[in-house]
């Protein structure tokens, strides 16, 4: 009989489906790498998983020490279950933005919550996020900041386990469409890519609103997606082509992923999804293409914003009033 002794331990060989889409002129083969059954529910499962693991072996922490990060989504909830799991201390710094369900799961797992209620000069919080971060680590001396925006373990996390298993599933790729937001996970997997397939396109999905590759900061609505600071970690990234989606095309991707293909899926999946559309809607060529399309979540932290009918009535009259 084979079973695991926690559940933590069942990480990575995610699903990949082969998905149909007949709505442009290109031929493809359409992979979807569906992360969201990590055991947390995303992709961060395995750089939290990873880093804190390697840490420990390399003894840059100990038991005793404090694991900090900014965060408000996914790597909050897969630290705050990993750490628990190692018998670590977790200190969260999350932000106004923040859905109630994230919140609510972070809390539940254990972990210390700091909240930042006050935006930066960008519009957002992560500034205001990173210097409370310094001020907790000069405040506690036996403490490690995660730093899933420079930590070259958050990239090679993913280079050694999503890449390598991306690799191992499929006999070719020719695109990849990965979302970008603190970096680690595109970094580490077009790497990875570019060595088993060195023709591959690396195509990197940002969304209107993020200064990642040099867009004007404005305020965003959908967690998960872009930066309000460009990561230090893309540095060593292969990135081919930058695609900026709309939050709009966002949210009309998630319903359609769940619509046309039962696929129930967060933000950046639908900003993914949306990517690919918008891509080869001008591209057209006689060959097949194998593509794979990285979905990063699951749906359900979206229940109160894009598969919330409220929700989307006050976005589209925010969106109506910001255009005129």
């Amino acid at each position: 009989m084979m079973y695991y002794s926690t559940i933590l331990d069942n990480l990575g060989n995610t699903p990949l489906v082969k998905m149909e889409l007949n709505n442009h002129k290109q031929a493809m083969n359409l992979y979807a790498k569906l992360e969201f059954y990590n055991p947390t529910g995303s992709v961060k499962d395995r750089a939290a998983s990873y880093v804190l693991e390697k840490l420990l072996n390399n003894k840059e922490i100990n038991y005793d020490t404090t694991i900090i990060e900014s965060t408000s989504g996914n790597f909050g909830i897969a630290l705050s279950s990993y750490c628990k799991k190692y018998g670590l201390k977790f200190c969260c710094v999350i932000d106004a933005a923040i859905t109630d369900t994230n919140e609510n799961i972070i809390r539940s797992l254990g972990a210390e919550v700091i909240k930042i209620t006050e935006a930066d000069s960008s519009g957002g919080y992560l500034l205001n996020r990173i210097k409370k971060v310094n001020e907790i680590l000069v405040e506690r001396p036996n403490s490690y900041w995660i730093n899933q925006y420079a930590n070259p373990y958050n990239a090679e996390a993913y280079y050694t386990g999503l890449g390598n298993e991306l690799c191992e599933q499929l006999n070719n790729i020719d695109y990849i469409f990965i979302g970008v937001s603190s970096g680690g996970t595109i970094t580490g997997i077009s790497r990875k890519i570019k060595e088993r397939f060195p023709h591959a396109k690396v195509i990197a999905v940002d969304i209107v609103g993020s200064v990642i590759f040099g867009g004007k900061p404005q305020k965003r609505h959908i967690p998960g997606m872009g930066s309000s600071m460009r990561p230090e970690i893309l540095a060593h990234s292969q990135i081919d082509d930058i695609i900026i989606i709309d939050e709009v095309s966002c949210i009309f991707g998630c319903h359609e992923l769940l619509e046309k293909h039962s696929i129930f899926a967060g933000g950046s999946s639908g900003a993914v999804y949306s990517a690919i559309n918008q891509y080869f809607d001008s591209r057209n060529t006689s060959e097949v293409v194998d593509v794979v399309a990285l979905f990063p979540d699951r749906g359900d932290r979206y229940t109160s914003t894009i598969y919330n009918e409220q929700w989307l009535r006050n976005f589209v009259v925010k969106e109506k009033t910001s255009s005129i």
